[in-house]
């Protein structure tokens, strides 16, 4: 029979921690020194029927029945054997869950995160039952946010720039040379993009892709309003920016399309379930911080000289907290990392 060992443990940290409160130790403790931690606290109400007691901890029926789900008999059926095969499952699980109390491991960042994870999916986010949003709302719903449902008109923009350097005239002259040999056969675009361009999509060809009227990062707005102020296949005259002097060719445009609401219907829904999750949240965590003394240190916070890690390092970015959107598990996410409550593993 598999073990389910450290995952079990971390499975069962998230149910359990709530209702325990002997806190985390020194980190790197270890034996079975009980006295260092009071398990005693969980009652009769969370457990069902006793069973066993560890170290103070009381494990019933409850427990019992969630291990025995997830080991299975092999036989089929119950016997004295698979009761005890299940109950040695749920004592090791459970000192493992103290032991990692002991070393601090609930302290551990992603751990954390994880048990902030179970909680709100428990006390929130499975609070709100989909059913109750009917078709009346989600129709209001898309007539009142009708724009956020159409796809937009975009043009694929290629773009030759010439940086006007020390010498702006020689910079304009060369432009408008480039300008006339793409004229001559826009075709050509690309490689003369790759030759001639000082953009960040030179050696792309200069292609910037399709690009909405809102525009593109690090793109000049006048570049934008240019390419759509062009029709398709028409090459641009030379257009003088901060940047330097740009060549716009726009081979592609895309129409802006309007959709029905039965086409867009399910969209509606994710919409109108994440509206409802971000209220559920916030009246919640409003709730807690109305019982709940903060102080906070002003001066310490102002005086603290916070470095910005770079991009992708561990630990970097704001955490995001996902609302399930179609039943699955809530995730978290940290910068490029994901903690999810893993599914129980199965013999």
């Amino acid at each position: 029979m598999k073990r389910f060992a450290w995952m079990a443990a971390l499975g069962l940290m998230g149910i359990v921690l709530a209702s325990c409160n002997g806190g985390s130790g020194e980190n790197g403790g270890g034996g079975n020194t009980a006295e260092q931690h009071d398990f005693s606290s969980k009652t009769g109400d969370d457990i069902g029927t006793k069973l066993a007691s560890v170290d103070g901890m009381e494990v019933g029926t409850e427990d019992f029945d969630r291990v025995a789900r997830r080991m299975r008999p092999r036989a089929g059926e119950v016997t004295d054997e698979f009761k005890q095969e299940v109950m040695d499952e749920l004592v090791n699980e459970t000192l493992l869950y103290q032991e990692a109390l002991r070393q601090g491991i609930d302290k551990d960042p992603k751990i954390r995160k994880m048990m902030v994870n179970t909680l709100l999916k428990r006390d929130v986010y499975g609070t709100l039952d989909p059913e109750e949003i009917t078709d009346e709302e989600l129709r209001a719903y898309f007539e009142e946010h009708k724009e956020d449902f159409v796809v937009p008109e975009k043009v694929q923009i290629k773009r030759i720039l010439i940086k006007a350097g020390n010498d702006k005239d020689a910079a304009r002259i060369k432009a408008n040379e480039v300008q006339q040999d793409v004229s001559d056969d826009p075709a050509q675009f690309k490689s003369l993009a790759q030759e001639h361009s000082q953009g960040p999509y030179a050696r792309r060809g200069g292609d910037l892709g399709f690009v909405g009227k809102k525009g593109k990062p690090g793109v000049d707005q006048a570049v934008i309003d240019a390419a759509f102020a062009l029709e398709k296949g028409e090459v641009s005259e030379v257009i003088e920016t901060e940047d330097g002097f740009h060549i716009i060719y726009v081979p592609n445009k895309r129409e802006r399309v309007e959709r029905t609401f039965e086409q867009m219907k399910g969209s509606v829904l994710r919409k109108v379930k994440s509206d409802r999750y971000n209220d559920l949240h916030d009246t919640y965590v409003q709730r807690l911080k109305d019982g709940a003394n903060v102080e906070l240190d002003e001066t310490a916070l102002a005086g603290y000289d916070y470095q910005f890690e770079q991009r992708g390092a561990p630990g970097a970015g704001p955490v995001r907290l996902t609302p399930p959107t179609g039943g699955g598990e809530l995730g978290i996410k940290e910068g490029a990392d994901a903690v999810k409550v893993a599914p129980s593993e199965t013999r």
